[in-house]
């Protein structure tokens, strides 16, 4: 196997705002079940694997009975996602099976609201959330666009291009994780929480079926955060091409790359910046994911991953993984559960179906 595995990490904020509804008592073991160490809660700029966060969001459902976390005042109970993907799935086109999505999931909730607006070439879906608290307020809407958008991408096939989204809140401190989830262009303090893309995307095909609908919800929640990325984007091809680097020994440069592709520096920084990301971040992303995963599997030492991912000296990867996730590499081997089977499902007592998001 690749010690370099097409993966992501999620940030820490995600893993604390999913237990907010939760006696602090049960923290412990659910994030064990996940392979969580709770140690990594208090460390601002930590990060888990996709596959911890996932198998997260199933034990708070499981514990709760709640796909939503306990968020609203009623509760979304396990197997109603499932449901509402199978509407949706039989629409005549990519807006009728959104239009299924909202209605599906504004009959579910009491606290929060949801609607689409087509105004001239934007479609806008909107989120009018009542929740009081505003730590959950804004988790309940970070979680429907990942849901939404999620759900939209799979659909489609692809991933749905966001043009823009507004927040009815402050910038968070984590707000760069939502250039990375949704698009560059966000707002904050906005009368109301909303994604828009272009309005011709409501006429497209669905490219789903039953069985892949299956295959879909059998690895939910992950399939619904990370969403479809367009393989051919350059971003996606820049991270290919760093991977193959670091599997060979010698990352790539970016004068290298541009000499590669037979491009101007000018141009590669602006396709990157199109699509929301610059060469800098995917290769501090991509070193930053496989030490995670790296030490997360363990028996490979510090000195060893630091050669592995670039670094002339270990002393720069211990500096660079503290940077990024706010511990020492050691000390984030030191606090992680063995996640060997991050994903497995316990069934919950009464419910035929696996908790999904």
């Amino acid at each position: 196997m690749s010690a370099f595995p097409e993966k992501d990490t999620v940030a820490m904020h995600f893993v604390r705002a999913a237990l907010l509804r939760l006696e602090p008592g049960a923290w412990p073991r659910l994030l064990a079940q996940a392979g969580i160490a709770e140690e990594l809660l208090r460390a601002p700029q930590g990060r888990v694997t996709a596959d911890a966060f996932a198998a997260l969001w199933l034990a708070v459902a499981r514990e709760l009975d709640d796909e939503f976390f306990g968020l609203d005042r009623r509760r979304m109970k396990v197997g109603t996602f499932g449901l509402i993907v199978r509407a949706s799935l039989h629409a005549r086109d990519l807006g009728h099976a959104l239009q299924r999505l909202l209605h599906g999931l504004a009959v579910v909730f009491d606290d929060v609201a949801l609607g689409l607006q087509v105004r001239q070439r934007q479609a806008v879906v909107r989120i009018d959330n009542r929740i009081t608290e505003p730590e959950a307020r804004r988790f309940a809407d970070e979680t429907l666009l990942v849901i939404v958008h999620g759900v939209l991408c799979w659909l489609a096939g692809r991933r749905v291009p966001l043009q823009a989204v507004a927040f009815a809140h402050p910038a968070p401190e984590h707000a760069d994780e939502y250039r990375a989830m949704f698009c560059r262009q966000l707002l904050f303090d906005a009368p109301i929480t909303a994604m828009v893309f272009d309005a011709r995307m409501l006429k497209a095909a669905i490219r789903q079926t039953e069985a892949t609908m299956r295959a879909f919800l059998q690895v939910a929640p992950r399939s619904v955060f990370l969403k479809y990325r367009n393989p051919d984007g350059w971003s996606a091809r820049l991270r290919r091409r760093l991977r193959a680097g670091l599997e060979q020994g010698a990352l790539p440069s970016f004068k290298a790359i541009v000499r590669e592709w037979h491009v101007a520096p000018t141009t590669m920084r602006r396709r990157l910046e199109a699509e929301g990301t610059t060469f800098q971040t995917i290769k501090d992303e991509l070193r930053r994911d496989s030490a995670i995963h790296q030490l997360t599997a363990g028996g490979r030492s510090v000195n060893a991953i630091a050669v592995d991912l670039g670094f002339r000296e270990p002393s720069a990867f211990r500096r660079a993984f503290r940077r990024w996730t706010g511990v020492q590499p050691l000390a984030y081997r030191g606090t992680v559960s063995d996640p060997a089977t991050p994903l497995r499902r316990r069934p919950a007592t009464g419910h035929q179906e696996q908790p999904t998001p």
